[in-house]
């Protein structure tokens, strides 16, 4: 029961990564765009981050496809025949 919980923390984990590296740019304008570039700092450096919504929305995202891949997984959509036969490897 342990290893099924660190797999599956594991595997939200990596979702979660991948979500916030995909959430990350929205919503976002740099000082080039916005007009004003403070000396000594990039140009495409962003004006305001608002980190605090992008993790919300990245969590909410993340159990949103960790659901639905575990109930795939739970439903036996996901095991490694139906796999093995999508990507054409023999067993």
């Amino acid at each position: 029961m342990a290893y099924a919980i660190s797999t599956a923390l594991a595997i939200y984990f990596v979702i979660w990564w991948i979500v916030l590296f995909f959430t990350l740019p929205f919503g976002v304008r740099s000082q080039h765009e916005d007009g004003g570039v403070v000396d000594g700092t990039d140009p495409g450096a962003p004006v305001l981050a608002r980190m605090r919504g992008k993790l919300i929305w990245t969590t909410v995202i993340s159990a949103v496809v960790f659901a639905i891949g575990m109930y795939g997984y739970r439903m036996d959509y996901f095991n490694i025949e139906r796999l093995s036969k999508l990507m054409g490897v023999p067993i």
